[in-house]
């Protein structure tokens, strides 16, 4: 009997409960209003950095009588010109500009990429009595703003005799923190097997650094010199302190130059700031899928 009003129970309850969604449908629901805001965020983000963007480069085209005028003349504007351009590219402080800048962010991804992946690797492949509490030690600089130290490292420079050139850009951008801090996380995932293995064959850990880590590391390689190429093109607080000479200039601290120099000549000035960063969009075009890959293997977010 107890059965039976079991049966039943069962029976009237499953006729009057309304169906469960089943997990696939709800899955889909979700998935479409996730595209969709995703879609819309994705949209305003996109208007918002191309709206500025199209502004500059109109600005860019226009005469700087037109442009001191304000917004409504630069956008009534109809007659484009590119004699800021031919201004500014037929001056040979330009090209020195952008041959400092080369240079000097060159030369500093290549010490960075070095030095950092060499003080990576004994924080992350090595047992050694304090290993925490220098990785601590390295973490906390991140947490101090390199403008704090731009007159201690001045005073440096100056004692060495280093300042005009272009190792007082190159040198004090060598030790990044965050470079040891990326390459620390890529090697600790590598798979000990291929070490151990090393060592069997009795390699040292100069010789496992170079044959066998980072040739594995080839995508955080490419995303740290992109970031620190990207960081050291576009730093002007340390070139403005240390560089003085016209001649040695980068392409910030030119820029700067320009805009005290021109006053109001407001399309030079935004001009020179397209050509200044025209170097970085070409070197993305040619680069992109690298820079995607450098970035996604070595687990960057944001």
């Amino acid at each position: 009997m107890a059965t039976i009003q079991t049966s039943r129970s069962r029976r009237v309850f499953t006729a009057a409960a309304p169906a469960p969604a089943s997990p696939k449908a709800l899955n889909g629901k979700e998935a479409r209003g996730f595209k969709l805001a995703s879609a819309v965020v994705l949209g305003l983000l996109a208007l918002l950095w191309l709206l500025p963007t199209i502004w500059a480069i109109k600005t860019s085209l226009t005469s700087n009588a037109t442009a001191s005028l304000g917004a409504p003349a630069i956008l009534s504007d109809t007659q484009l010109t590119g004699h800021s351009y031919s201004v500014l590219l037929g001056s040979g402080d330009l090209w020195n500009w952008y041959l400092a800048s080369a240079i000097t962010s060159a030369f500093t991804v290549i010490l960075t990429v070095a030095f950092a992946s060499m003080a990576a690797y004994p924080l992350s492949r090595m047992q050694f009595r304090g290993r925490k509490l220098v990785f601590l030690l390295v973490l906390a600089g991140i947490m101090v703003p390199t403008q704090v130290l731009v007159v201690p490292v001045f005073q440096e420079l100056a004692g060495m005799g280093l300042l005009n050139t272009y190792w007082s850009v190159i040198l004090p951008q060598v030790p990044a923190v965050v470079a040891v801090f990326i390459f620390k996380q890529f090697f600790g995932g590598l798979p000990r097997e291929l070490e151990e293995a090393a060592r069997v064959d009795g390699a040292s850990y100069w010789r496992i650094y170079w044959s066998v880590i980072l040739p594995l590391s080839r995508p955080v390689v490419s995303a740290v010199g992109i970031l620190t190429f990207v960081t050291v093109w576009n730093n002007l607080i340390l070139p403005l302190f240390t560089l003085s000479n016209p001649k040695l200039m980068t392409i910030p601290v030119g820029l700067a130059t320009v805009q005290g120099s021109y006053g109001q000549r407001l399309a030079d000035i935004q001009a020179s700031a397209i050509l200044g960063a025209l170097p970085l969009v070409i070197i993305y075009f040619f680069l992109q899928r690298r820079i995607v890959e450098g970035v996604a293997g070595s687990g960057l977010k944001g």
